[in-house]
């Protein structure tokens, strides 16, 4: 049928891939065994996402590209450690699956490369293309050492159409409440389109003033960007407050992509950096540095399940 989804299993630098394919010109390739890496989003052959040092680098490095999930803290901590909830954490440097940012602070979490994601749905029909993948968080004792909060991990990805649907749901599988900090980090691109030339649209209201080492001071302050051209500016921001239902885009040639925040990513950091040829609309459920500084973190009580969720439309 040629207007009906698909589902493919490929390979992808070596990597077992799940491909999700629309009649719209959508297709979203992701790696179940690197850490549950969206690695493409192809629009009509046009190639959506950064991909930065690839896949080997993201597997050995944390070098992120593609749409990474950053569990279970997103962003950066301030020092190699945390007391949280009764649990006193330390990081050591050759800790497996932690990766440092400039400064030597652990950054991105711990799911960079992860091979403990299972596959459990790969579906397609007229309607749409579905993925759906799970992790025992509590059944990988090197996971535990460094997030010792027994929990299990869902993602559901939905493609329907042009809209490409990322919902992440943690349930807490152990005798003591998990507090939620993860997010993703999508890096975005406009082939055939000179950066200068791309117009963003950012819904924010409320910017957090950031330190040297890009950490939150608990200082805010009232943030506005006009809608136009990314020209020469960068951003490294991270904003507390945001517009309702916010949706943030990248425009530029004859595409136009959305991103779709739902209510439970209350976060968002904006990243377009001056060395490389993307912008990131990264929504969050916690702030950077969240184990520490009064960050207003949720929790999930036993037995209780925690979703987020994010939308990407290619217009």
């Amino acid at each position: 049928m040629p207007d009906a989804h698909r589902v493919a299993q490929t390979q992808c630098d070596g990597h077992a891939a799940r491909e999700l394919i629309s009649p719209a010109g959508l297709s979203a390739s992701w790696i179940p065994g690197a850490g549950m890496l969206c690695s493409s989003l192809r629009h009509r052959g046009g190639e959506l996402l950064g991909q930065c040092g690839g896949i080997a680098a993201y597997v050995g490095s944390g070098a992120t590209m593609g749409i990474p999930l950053l569990h279970p803290w997103a962003n950066r901590l301030a020092r190699r450690g945390y007391n949280l909830g009764g649990a006193r954490v330390e990081i050591p440097r050759d800790a497996k699956g932690v990766h440092d940012d400039a400064n030597g602070l652990p950054i991105h979490g711990l799911m960079a490369g992860c091979p403990h994601w299972q596959v459990r749905e790969l579906a397609a029909d007229a309607d749409s293309a579905r993925l759906l993948a799970n992790l025992d968080f509590a059944a990988q004792p090197e996971l535990m050492a460094l997030f010792p909060f027994p929990h299990t991990l869902e993602i559901e990805v939905v493609l329907r159409e042009s809209t490409l649907s990322i919902t992440t749901t943690l349930e807490a599988s152990g005798d003591v409440p998990v507090p939620i900090a993860f997010g993703y980090h999508p890096y975005f691109r406009l082939p055939d389109v000179p950066r200068e030339q791309w117009c963003v649209e950012l819904p924010v209201r409320r910017r957090m003033r950031l330190d040297a080492r890009l950490l939150p001071t608990g200082e805010t302050e009232t943030a506005r960007v006009e809608t136009g051209p990314l020209g020469r500016r960068v951003h490294d921001d991270l904003y507390t407050e945001l517009e309702p239902e916010p949706i943030f885009s990248l425009a530029g040639g004859a595409r136009r992509i959305e991103v779709a925040f739902g209510a439970a990513c209350r976060v968002a950091i904006v990243h377009a950096p001056a060395d490389d040829d993307v912008v990131c609309f990264e929504p969050m459920t916690a702030p950077t540095n969240p184990f520490e500084g009064g960050a207003a973190l949720a929790w999930a009580a036993p037995g209780e399940r925690f979703s987020a969720g994010f939308s990407i439309t290619v217009r």
